[in-house]
This record gives C-alpha cells, structure tokens and sequence, in this order.
C-alpha cells in the first residue's frame, strides 16, 4: 500500500475521529502517504446557487483549505504530513474521482447509523463502496 485516502467530513466530529486513528496506523504500518480530503456539497440544483453571492464558492474553498490546514495540524501526529485536498461537488463522486486521480490504494471514510433518508438515497459511504475502484475501509 502506498497511498491511502482519507475522506472527512470537518464539521461531523464522530465521523473524523476513529477514521484518523485508522489510517494513521494503516500510513505507519506501510510507509505510505496519506491524502485527507473533504469535499463542500454541491447545491443540489443550478438555481440555488443562483441565490449565493458572487465569488461564493470560491470563497467557501479558500476558506475550507484554511480549516483543513489548521484541522490537519492539531489532529494528526507529527510522523505523518497528510496531504490536504479540498473539492466541491457531489460527494461520493468527490471521493472517488479523487482516489482515481491520485491512485490511492486504500479509501478510509466513516459512516454513521443509516437513518431512513440514507435507505432510500443511499449514504455517502454505501455509494463510494459501491463506485470505488480501490478498497474501501468503512469505519463505524
């Protein structure tokens, strides 16, 4: 293994917890490099971003990439320099367009209890375990 992915979700704390440590110890145990990744969600339909002021999303990425960077330095260990990666778009699509981009070997991502939304449209996780090329480690 020499790249693994980490896809997060900054702002869901139970989602980013347990997955960190995981690949953390799946970096260590290689030697590999890790990516961490979090993607802002697409606004669904065209005429909603309508409504958003100009310059809005780029704005939204300059200031993800800063919350990464800051995240990245307080919650991972000094032996292991992930590399930061910020996207926009449909998430699960995100996550394995990247993983295909950067040939990772792994994708680490966590998932929460599905509630009944996630049986009708299908979580995050459930869609890039289904879409992924690579292997694909689901923590609870």
């Amino acid at each position: 293994m020499q790249k693994v992915l980490l896809a997060i979700d900054l702002f869901h704390e139970a989602g980013w917890e347990k997955s960190i440590a995981h690949a953390v110890s799946l970096v260590r145990a290689h030697g590999a490099e890790l990516h961490v990744l979090t993607v802002i969600p697409d606004y669904g339909m065209a005429i909603v971003g309508s409504y958003f002021p100009k310059g809005f999303s780029e704005n939204a990425m300059t200031e993800t990439k800063a919350t990464l960077d800051a995240f990245i330095k307080e919650h991972f260990p000094d032996d292991v320099q992930p590399i930061p990666h910020v996207r926009h778009g449909t998430i699960y699509k995100e996550i394995t367009g990247v993983a295909d981009k950067l040939g990772v070997d792994m994708i680490v991502m966590a998932s929460h209890r599905p509630g009944m939304q996630d049986y009708l449209l299908g979580p995050n996780a459930a869609r890039v375990v289904r879409h992924a090329k690579q292997s694909v480690t689901v923590i609870r």
